[in-house]
């Protein structure tokens, strides 16, 4: 496929001249302790949290207790992901030195053509795209487990699969943001029996407290932990699943299950002063976007600057990478991309020139595209273990509950991760936001994700961080790589209010106490448009490891209520 036209600062021939020139530099690995001695993990839920730590307690490393919070992730936070699903798997192993970026996304069915969510008045059919089984795509995270403990783990998947297999069976007491979200979806969960025996109490929604039970995912997890992935693509199980999907109008076959494969990706890496940023690649949005913005900055004395300066150039630099993400970045086995020109820092400084000091840039000024959104229902967990192996994970089933669909006898929901491609290019997806060409849902793709699992390494400090936040995602790790890198512990990074720009709609979004009302005041009058004390959102996760003093931190984001955040260190 042709790649886009790169339609503004220098010519393409001359940016990836320099951005060889110009390649990030290898920068030294730090000084200090040679391995933590202690493991942190940061969570969405305590008891995914433990289930890490007591897969470390029988032997595991970093990348078993990735598996073993993931797998616990699916049983009690089925409202942000699950084994229907997929995600990003950013690992750091301490035997070869090597980063390595495992991308579980998933993947459009062999069947899938544009026309399939348009409604007979010509225009996409929300209801189609957001609910039921032909919003689904092809699940990853079941091969990513199965891949992490064959190439990654020291222990067997039965082992690191056993502590969410005893919570599906045993059950936990629901909590006040999973109730929520079944009260919320609790009509499209009723049109599918299935769905709604598994998350209804007697028809209804649980009472907070009120222990839940998933017995037929603990039997899922179990023949997975038995059968590695083939368990979960091949055979009667994937049959049953085909069969469910297709009498329920979707387009699942057994060949599009058999074929899934996780893929591996060559992280992306960027030098932001004496830091090296390493984050997630296409088909994720998100580093590219962050890389851009981290360029543009690099340019800036930011702790010469007063914050309404410093944050009116974070916004510019927000808002131009913005402008980016939607009109280049696609399914990177599919599409060509521009990588090299934009997060070159020879274009960023292209950019940065545009960027007037005390003026806002409106976003009509610049090249015009729509950015695509993806729901804020997603999950992040960290993890540092005691010899220094790292795992940044950022994984969704998209929507809360995904689909709503529930394949009978199976416990899980099917995410609607196709929403998440530009199902009609130039047509609103479900946050009202448009996407491209190069993310048009097309047989075996991944759909675009915001999901931005990072490693922040300097020196002698190493941070693990990542957030779910659909759209915002970016932002929020923007803001906590550059609080990270000014010294700010995980507690306070992931704790920190929060701004965000994406391009269109022009508007900066403020939680309640990101600014001042002076502040505010002076950030409109150099014309930019604030809305000051929106809701909250993200729940971001960040581990750490001062090496100079052997220290070993996490921190857990306090949003979100009950069940939120579970952060430990032992």
């Amino acid at each position: 496929m042709r790649s886009p036209r790169f339609r503004h600062g220098l010519p393409r021939a001359v940016l990836l001249l320099l951005a060889v020139l110009l390649a990030v530099p290898c920068l030294a690995a730090p000084a200090g302790a040679e391995r933590p001695g202690k493991a942190a993990i940061a969570s969405a839920h305590p008891l995914a949290t433990a289930a890490g730590f007591e897969v470390l307690a029988r032997g595991g490393n970093a990348f078993d207790a990735a598996i073993a919070v993931g797998a616990a992730l699916s049983v009690v936070e089925p409202q942000s992901s699950g084994i229907g699903g997929g995600g990003f798997f950013l690992l750091h192993s301490v035997a070869d030195g090597k980063d390595v970026f495992l991308d579980a996304r998933e993947t459009a069915p062999a069947a899938t053509r544009g026309e399939l969510w348009i409604g007979t008045d010509g225009k996409l059919d929300r209801d189609k795209s957001v609910n039921g089984p032909l919003s689904a795509g092809i699940p990853g995270e079941p091969a990513a487990f199965t891949w992490l403990a064959a190439q990654r783990g020291k222990l067997p998947l039965k082992v690191s699969l056993a502590p969410a297999i005893r919570l599906a069976r045993e059950g936990f007491p629901a909590y006040p943001r999973l109730v929520a979200a079944i009260g919320q979806r609790r009509a499209v969960l009723e049109r599918w029996p299935a769905a709604a025996g598994l998350y209804l109490v007697d028809g209804a929604v649980p009472a907070e407290g009120q222990r839940l039970r998933f017995p037929d995912l603990a039997a899922t997890l179990e023949r997975i932990a038995e059968s590695g992935d083939a368990g979960f693509y091949q055979g009667a199980f994937a049959q049953r699943m085909v069969e469910a999907v297709r009498a329920a109008g979707g387009t699942w076959s057994a060949e599009d299950l058999a074929g899934y494969r996780v893929k591996l990706r060559e992280p992306l890496t960027v030098a932001y002063r004496d830091w090296r940023i390493v984050t997630a690649p296409p088909p994720s949005s998100g580093g590219i976007a962050v890389a851009e913005m981290l360029n543009i900055l690099s340019g800036y004395e930011l702790g010469r600057l007063d914050r309404v300066q410093r944050t009116h150039l974070t916004i510019e630099a927000m808002r131009r990478a913005y402008r980016d993400r939607a009109e280049y970045l696609g399914d990177p086995d599919y599409v060509q991309m521009p990588v090299a020109e934009l997060t070159s820092p020879l274009y960023a400084a292209g950019l940065r020139a545009s960027i007037h000091p005390q003026k806002a840039t409106p976003s009509a000024l610049l090249p015009g595209y729509g950015a695509p959104a993806e729901s804020t229902h997603t999950t992040h967990y960290s993890i540092i273990d005691a010899d220094g192996n790292l795992a940044s994970v950022t994984k969704t089933v998209n929507l809360t509950l995904g689909s709503g669909f529930v394949v009978p006898g199976t416990g899980f929901v099917l995410n609607n991760e196709m929403d998440d491609f530009a199902l009609r290019p130039g047509e609103p997806n479900a946050f009202g936001l448009v996407g491209g060409d190069a993310n048009a849902p097309r047989p075996g793709h991944r759909p675009l994700s915001s999901m931005t699992p990072s490693f922040v390494i300097g020196k002698d400090r190493v941070g693990v961080i990542g957030t779910p936040g659909g759209s915002r995602i970016i932002t929020m790790v923007l803001e906590g790589i550059l609080a990270f890198i000014d010294g700010e512990a995980p507690a306070k990074v992931a704790a920190n209010p929060r701004f965000h720009h994406q391009y269109l709609p022009d508007v900066v979004s403020a939680e309640p106490d990101a600014f001042s009302a002076e502040e505010t005041r002076a950030l409109e009058a150099m014309g930019h448009v604030v809305n000051r004390g929106e809701r909250t959102w993200g729940l971001m996760n960040v581990v750490s490891w001062e090496r100079t003093t052997g220290t070993v931190q996490a921190g857990s984001d306090p949003r979100g209520g009950g069940g939120a955040g579970a952060a430990a260190v032992k």
